[in-house]
């Protein structure tokens, strides 16, 4: 089939020119694999050649799950979408606006105007944002000794907001408050709830919080892309032993197990046999659930972690439980209405739902946006677009 020779070409290419470190990639109809590949090293600083199987930590592509895990929580009556979540989660009940600072460079506080829902922490619009696109956060984070987010410790939680909930979009610790929304009703640890509720059912066996002996073996290294170019192996791996399970950035896992939740998505709730989500709810995921609110461009205050993030700077985007949706058609070929999202080290995913179609590409390198990355991810996207309206019903794999 061309296009699989296409993307091959591609991934490849990037690969061996060490634009990438290395990738896999995968794509899926609801109900079969159309393509996958795996190019390039898991660690330029080892021999090892990246494989299908090979394990990536995901971020924020945990962010989907957990929104997907309070969704059945949703379904059973045990969250609800727009009741104060502050009911569930104490620490919620009476947040603080982060309003700058004075003249002696002390935090502005004030109470919020209104309270935080799980709709607002599932749309980030509760107000949480992540230093790495808010300086203020950044700033009073330093000033406060609050530990950065990835250190999963509780203390990492203890932030103010920096907008009044419901007034804007802002990319933040939200889900993070979604997992523990799930814990405290399920009366289950988060990696314990996505096991037995998610992972299991739909056969996801290779994904979790806590890298397990034979993930290890297959575990994909972590690579920082300097100011000229290059790539080099760093070190680095979320706790393992963490105060909280991160909802909104902990997992690792493979691209072969998240294709399953995309298919999942495809197939309205249901995968591997079992119905997960009823389908009402998958639609309503996938609605725009901010109104007039927009998704804004993500500024960088910290640029070893990620750049600027403007994805289709010309075009509107909205947000669902717990996706970004473009709401015109792609240059890649993504239809409008598709939803997708991204983890920091370069990992990103959409689905298409008017297409019946959904893939996952993941590699493993800083900054987030990366451009040569975001080039194999367009260039991946576009081979399954090209395949698909060559109306192929030939398995690309």
């Amino acid at each position: 089939m061309q296009s699989k020779a296409q993307i091959d070409q591609v991934l490849r290419q990037k690969s061996e020119a060490k634009e990438i470190p290395g990738v896999v990639a995968i794509a899926a109809t609801d109900k079969e694999v159309i393509y996958q590949g795996a190019f390039g090293k898991r660690d330029l600083s080892k021999d090892d050649a990246m494989t299908a199987d090979s394990v990536f930590w995901i971020a924020s592509m945990t962010k989907a799950i957990t929104t997907a895990a309070g969704m059945q929580l949703v379904e059973q009556g045990k969250l609800s979408l727009d009741e104060p979540i502050g009911k569930v989660l104490p620490d919620l009940a009476s947040p603080q606006v982060l309003e700058g600072f004075d003249a002696k460079g002390e935090p502005k506080l004030r109470a919020a105007r209104k309270p935080i829902t799980l709709r607002h922490l599932m749309t980030h619009t509760a107000g949480f944002a992540y230093d790495m696109w808010n300086g203020d956060m950044a700033t009073y984070l330093g000033k406060a000794g609050i530990p950065p987010i990835t250190t999963c410790q509780n203390a990492a939680l203890k932030t103010p907001i920096a907008t009044d909930p419901g007034t804007r979009w802002e990319y933040g610790t939200n889900i993070d408050f979604v997992g523990k929304a799930v814990e405290a009703v399920s009366g289950k640890r988060l990696d314990a709830y996505l096991r037995d509720s998610l992972f299991a059912p739909l056969g996801m066996s290779d994904t979790g919080f806590k890298i397990g002996d034979t993930q290890r073996k297959r575990l994909v290294g972590m690579h920082a892309r300097g100011e000229d170019g290059s790539l080099a192996s760093i070190p680095f791996e979320l706790e393992q032993e963490p105060e909280f399970h991160m909802g909104g950035g902990g997992l690792y896992g493979t691209a072969g197990d998240y294709i399953k939740f995309t298919q999942m998505i495809l197939n309205k709730g249901k995968g591997n046999g079992n119905q997960v989500l009823k389908p009402e709810t998958v639609a309503q995921m996938g609605q725009n659930h901010i109104g007039e609110l927009t998704m804004t461009k993500m500024i960088s205050v910290a640029p070893i972690y990620t750049n600027d993030v403007d994805l289709y700077p010309d075009m509107v985007k909205k947000w669902g439980l717990s996706f970004l949706i473009n709401t015109a058609k792609t240059p890649e070929g993504r239809s409008a209405g598709s939803l997708a999202w991204a983890g920091l080290a370069n990992t990103y995913f959409w689905i298409d739902p008017a297409r019946n179609v959904a893939g996952v590409i993941l590699m493993q390198l800083l900054p987030f946006a990366d451009q040569k990355s975001l080039e194999a991810f367009a260039g991946f996207e576009r081979g399954v677009y090209a395949g698909l309206d060559a109306g192929s019903g030939q398995k690309a794999a």
